[in-house]
């Protein structure tokens, strides 16, 4: 795609991957991450940098070894190609948004606090490519997930995967998180620097109620690797539930690192599990309700989870 822009002296044609790289570099001010962002090698980057100079006819930014700024030339530039290019890309996501068919609401449940603030952008980036779209987010428990699924109570659910059901299907890893052990405040574990899974054979592990028991093995297994039984203790319907359990002394309970961030309590102390696998996250839906809103929903999260 060609456009065409009147600059000082005389009509300069700008093709768009020259604007897009442009724009991101004065944005980022930083050539590696600047063809990070546009997957394009660091090579690449510069020579249409000094192409744009050889048009121009002047620096548009100033390099030295520790850093890039804009000259006063593409300060200028910068400020004008701006708000041109933020209306053309507009108009082109719209009119691909109608040529798609892409309108109505997009319901979408998260479980946890890390999640709801990465649908919040993932929403924000797909609102911004197809604006003839709603979203409506919604916090769930553990518990819900499934069955909002399956009632059609939602289209999208972002939970922990893999999920073990046929009828639902699930998207890209969007967070990957170690696993911590979350132990009461005055418990040994909490003053060591980490545990193991052959740990839980020495403590009492709190459990999810009124989950599959697929989920259930995966966050709370029955036994350690070494075949030694691990006591279940009682069960929580919500996530604070447990750690007030966990609290209270009733016990411990594998957790995700993002918890730290998140649910930070005096009388929970948050251990890493050296040897457990990570935590993965990720957009589940029904296979039968796969449609061109789901497909755009997974595309922005990868976006804003910077895994695209």
């Amino acid at each position: 795609m060609k456009l065409s822009f009147g600059i000082w002296s005389g009509v300069t044609m700008l093709e768009r991957h020259e604007l897009e790289t442009f724009l991101t570099l004065a944005e980022e001010l930083h050539f590696a991450r600047t063809a990070a962002r546009l997957r394009v090698s660091g090579t690449r980057v510069s020579q249409v940098i000094r192409k744009l100079e050889r048009q121009v006819g002047a620096p548009l930014f100033h390099r030295t070894s520790r850093r890039v700024e804009l000259s006063a030339v593409g300060r200028r530039l910068q400020e004008q190609l701006r708000p041109a290019w933020a209306s053309v890309t507009a108009a082109v996501e719209e009119a691909m948004a109608a040529a798609h068919g892409i309108t109505g609401t997009v319901r979408v449940a998260y479980v946890g606090a890390a999640a709801g603030q990465l649908l919040t952008s993932a929403t924000a980036v797909f609102q911004r490519r197809m604006p003839g779209c709603t979203v409506r987010i919604q916090e769930a428990q553990i518990v819900d997930v499934l069955p909002w699924l399956h009632g059609r109570e939602v289209d999208l659910a972002f939970a922990s995967i893999p999920v073990h059901d046929r009828e639902l299907t699930t998207g890209p890893v969007l967070i990957s998180e170690a696993r911590l052990l979350a132990v009461p405040a005055q418990h040994p574990f909490a003053r060591r620097t980490s545990v193991c899974v052959e740990d839980l054979a020495d403590a009492v592990v709190l459990q999810f109620a009124d989950v599959p028991d697929a989920y259930r093995d995966d966050r709370t297994p029955s036994h350690t690797p070494a075949g030694r039984p691990i006591t279940r203790g009682p069960a929580g319907r919500t996530f604070n539930e447990l750690l007030t359990r966990v609290g209270a002394g009733q016990g411990v309970v594998p957790v995700g690192e993002q918890v730290r961030r998140y649910y930070v309590r005096p009388d929970v102390t948050y251990v890493p599990i050296d040897d457990a696998p990570p935590l993965l996250w990720g957009l589940i839906w029904r296979t039968d309700a796969t449609s061109a809103q789901i497909q755009e929903f997974n595309d922005a999260a990868l976006e804003a989870s910077g895994r695209k």
